[in-house]
């Protein structure tokens, strides 16, 4: 018989009544209650002040282990009716720091370019290793769109040149592009804490004196670079294009994901003023675009 010291109760709902099988969870007494996609469903890009959930949410609320498993399920059968998937689970107590770190690897993005959580050793030390743990900011490299840049910042030829990172988030391609060889780098983005992470990570490297960074859009960087990153959104990437096309030095090279392919097309219409498509991948329905900027005046 399996021992309990947690039961976690599990209910697949529609993502318009998730809020409303959360708060009953806690209604309950569950400790801690998670959303997560129940059907591999993208989430779009939100209207200003949108939250959006999956259209299939699985709820997930945390019990302790004396719990009454039987008038929880119940209960939640009686409000919500018998057609909608519940599910129970005794847990037995773990190392949760562990398991969670076990959850992360070294992840190889091309034959020489490989992230590399701190616990661990790096696989290939003739290879550039980006050391970076899972944070605040957004970008481990897990992440398809993140996944697209690193490879792509691979295949390119920047040694001793100065990239831009726009949107930057942990930091990680920019110092990804550093680490690859690059003089310098400059990381541009919104939230603080996303240059926080930034520079904690880029001192964790080793290359902190060579990446500078700006919070947008107060400050913007001044100077232009033949190679610009912009990891964001479809509909940020659009507003973007006269931005990121004064960062970009004529013949340059401009990479741009975070978007879905069906979202490509459009994007290279709304750059075609300034820049050609050169190179286009996708990887599990997200895209990244290799532009080049037309010659200037």
């Amino acid at each position: 018989m399996t021992k309990r010291d947690w039961l976690e109760i599990k209910a697949r709902v529609a993502g318009t009544l998730a809020d409303t099988v959360a708060d009953l969870m806690e209604q309950l007494g569950a400790l801690s209650v998670t959303w997560q996609d129940a059907a591999d469903s993208p989430i779009l890009e939100p209207k200003p002040g949108e939250r959006r959930l999956w259209p299939d949410t699985e709820v997930t609320g945390l019990f302790t282990k004396d719990a009454d498993k039987e008038a929880i399920l119940s209960t939640l059968t009686a409000i919500l009716g018998d057609h909608v998937p519940l599910a129970a689970l005794d847990l037995e107590d773990q190392d949760w720091v562990r398991a969670w770190m076990d959850n992360f690897k070294p992840l190889q993005c091309a034959s020489n370019l490989w992230i590399c959580p701190s616990w661990c050793t790096p696989p290939d030390p003739g290879a550039a290793v980006v050391m970076l743990d899972p944070g605040l900011a957004f970008g481990t490299g897990t992440h398809p769109t993140t996944f697209l840049c690193l490879k792509r910042l691979a295949a390119l030829r920047f040694t001793g040149k100065r990239i831009i990172d726009y949107g930057c988030g942990s930091g990680i391609l920019a110092i990804a592009a550093l680490k690859l060889g690059a003089a310098s780098a400059l990381g541009v983005d919104i939230d603080e804490q996303a240059l926080i992470a930034s520079r904690d990570n880029a001192t964790r490297n080793g290359v902190a004196e060579r990446l500078s960074l700006f919070l947008s859009p107060a400050q913007q960087p001044q100077e232009k670079a033949p190679v610009v990153v912009a990891n964001i959104l479809a509909g940020p990437l659009t507003e973007l294009e006269p931005v990121l096309a004064s960062l970009c030095e004529s013949d340059g090279t401009l990479l741009l994901s975070g978007l879905l392919d069906e979202q490509a097309d459009e994007i290279c219409e709304a750059y075609a003023r300034d820049f050609l498509p050169v190179y286009r991948e996708v990887r599990e329905g997200w895209a990244l675009l290799e532009l080049k900027r037309l010659s200037q005046a």
